[in-house]
């Protein structure tokens, strides 16, 4: 709440609604009849804060000092202040630009010209939001008054005087979180940002170095100003960078060979105006050298005479006459300046050191000073030669133009025509070859990936036929396997029948089987047979067994089989020239005849 301090009455209203003593700036009370147990001044009515040009929420001077809320009177409806006791009521968390409150525990019959009596005081409304229930959306115009209207959360509203249940409510004012406020809010933030960003900018510009100036394109017309500013001392240094971008842009070219050369010419020129001046620099240092020295010759001379005086102070004649302060002060002086007089005289023999050390060089430079005469004088000799060159080349080039304007062309043009016809020819040749040769590298590019391709196809070939030998390899391993199982089987089923006959030997007829080679062999020819029930050739059977051992005839073979016709029988299979005689296993036939 904001009061002119010029008028006391309206501060102590103020106070005084607060529920304070009327206090002014020195302390002393403004109205001496304050009393402060009823809570206002006699004969001063108690000031409304809701009246226009009062603040609604009155700012406490102290934070140890309570807000104290009273009744407001409206032209409708009466604000009962809630319990002072009871805490504040809890509000939620502020959004962001919020302009609009959420109001409840509104009359049922309230109506928008009530909320806008109630709360237009606060500030402007933009917008009245009712709903049919008993509370309402209002929007402020700014974002302070919001505060304001927090203020009436917790009182206690009637309409007039009826006591009717729909005629009272109890106020309940929280913030909202409205679109419109949070897009104001972030278009102000933009435009802080924007702002932000643009005062940045400016004063990003204002510290940058300024950029240096364009270089102008080459012309003729550049080219000559150019040659007039490089002979200009104080023009030299923008000329010469000109010349130097000009030259790693590539501008040179036979036409302007002449021009460049002069202006190259005419910079060289500027060699002996440089070492002048850096000569008469030189020489004004080794002046100022001069001057320093004898400066600090002089001062070394009075530092001398100051420490003569403390010396001579130090003497016990006068040094008893001065107290033992003045002693102490003469002593500390007097260190101070022989450690000043030191260190200067340090200086000035070094800048001795460094004279005789710069004369011996020069004493050993002297010796051959008529060698670098001749080489100063071979140098003037070779720039003027220089500079006479480049008149030369001024006066041809001037020549040259002057000739251009005459329609008939000179031998040295028709010339320069037919070695530009000349160069063309041979450059078309190349684009020809290179044409020709980029044609043959996509093609072997195109062979070699094939090639690659019919590599990985036979990689994937060779793959595929070492899994199928390996497996034929488990095959073969596995029928060897159940061969020499079924061989057993029978050897032990044959020796056993053998073991069960009774009465003597004599009493059969030989076997047909000679050996145990042979009953080997019929072992493994009957489990071969049997693995194939329509039967199998004497080549078929023999190549299996030769596989075994390679000493097997075929002849040996077929007479063991006829020599066993309970156990073997020939057949005939086929018609016509595809007859074929096959070998079938009859065993389980033939033992059930013998």
């Amino acid at each position: 709440m904001t009061m002119p301090m010029s008028d006391p009455n309206a501060w102590a209203t103020a106070m005084n609604n607060l529920g304070m003593p009327p206090m002014g700036m020195t302390g002393q009370p403004l109205i001496p009849d304050f009393d402060p147990n009823l809570g206002m001044m006699a004969g001063i009515t108690p000031m409304n804060p809701m009246m226009p040009g009062l603040g609604m929420v009155p700012a406490p001077l102290s934070q140890d000092v309570p807000v104290v809320k009273e009744i407001i009177h409206c032209k409708s409806c009466t604000l009962f202040p809630p319990n002072p006791n009871l805490p504040p009521p809890a509000t939620r968390e502020r959004p962001p630009g919020c302009k609009t409150v959420f109001v409840g525990g509104l009359p049922e019959n309230a109506t928008e010209q009530l909320i806008m009596e109630v709360f237009g005081q606060c500030g402007d409304i933009t917008a009245i939001r009712k709903s049919k229930k008993n509370f309402c959306h209002i929007r402020f115009a700014e974002e302070f008054t919001v505060d304001k209207a927090l203020f009436l959360s917790g009182y206690r509203i009637r309409l007039g005087s009826s006591t009717d249940k729909k005629d009272t409510g109890r106020l309940h004012v929280d913030f909202a979180q409205a679109r419109d406020d949070l897009y104001e809010w972030e278009c102000r933030q933009r435009m802080l940002a924007r702002e932000e960003r643009h005062r940045r900018k400016m004063e990003e510009d204002r510290l940058r170095p300024p950029s240096p100036p364009p270089i102008v394109h080459f012309s003729e017309h550049e080219c000559s100003q150019l040659g007039d500013k490089i002979k200009d001392d104080g023009k030299f240094p923008e000329a010469v960078r000109v010349l130097l971008t000009w030259l790693e842009r590539g501008e040179v070219n036979r036409r302007n060979a002449n021009n460049f050369y002069s202006m190259i010419q005419s910079s060289n020129s500027h060699i002996r105006r440089l070492m002048s001046e850096k000569s008469q620099h030189e020489k004004e240092m080794e002046e100022a050298k001069d001057k320093f020295k004898t400066a600090l010759a002089g001062i070394l001379a009075q530092f001398e005479q100051i420490v003569s005086v403390f010396q001579a102070a130090s003497k016990q004649k006068a040094w008893d006459h001065f107290s033992k302060a003045q002693r102490k002060n003469l002593d500390m002086w007097r260190k101070q300046a022989e450690e000043i007089r030191n260190m200067h005289n340090e200086q000035l023999m070094g800048i001795r050191r460094e004279e005789e050390m710069e004369m011996s060089d020069d004493d050993m430079e002297d010796a051959p000073d008529s060698v670098s005469q001749a080489e100063a004088l071979k140098e003037e000799n070779d720039s003027l030669r220089c500079q006479l060159d480049a008149y030369r080349n001024e006066v041809e080039l001037l020549k040259q133009e002057q000739g251009k304007n005459q329609p008939i062309r000179s031998e040295e043009d028709n010339t320069h025509s037919q070695q530009l016809s000349f160069l063309q020819q041979a450059l078309q040749g190349m684009q020809k070859q290179l044409l020709k040769m980029r044609d043959e590298l996509k093609q072997r590019e195109a062979e070699l990936e094939k090639s690659l391709e019919d590599k990985e196809q036979l990689k994937n070939q060779v793959q595929t036929l070492k899994e199928g030998l390996h497996n034929l390899q488990n095959i073969q391993a596995m029928r060897v396997s159940l061969t020499e199982n079924i061989h057993e089987a029978s050897v032990s089923t044959v020796v056993s029948c053998s073991q069960e006959k009774e009465g003597p030997t004599e009493k059969y007829p030989p076997s047909p089987v000679h050996s145990e080679r042979e009953a080997l062999l019929v072992g493994i020819i009957s489990t071969f047979l049997h693995v194939h029930p329509f039967g199998a050739s004497i080549e078929y059977i023999c190549s299996y067994l030769q596989r075994l051992d390679t000493k097997i005839n075929p002849c040996e073979v077929e007479a063991l089989l006829s020599r066993l016709p309970c156990t073997f029988r020939q057949e005939l299979t086929g018609v016509g020239a595809s007859l074929e005689k096959r070998w079938n296993f009859c065993g389980f036939q033939g033992i059930k005849s013998t």
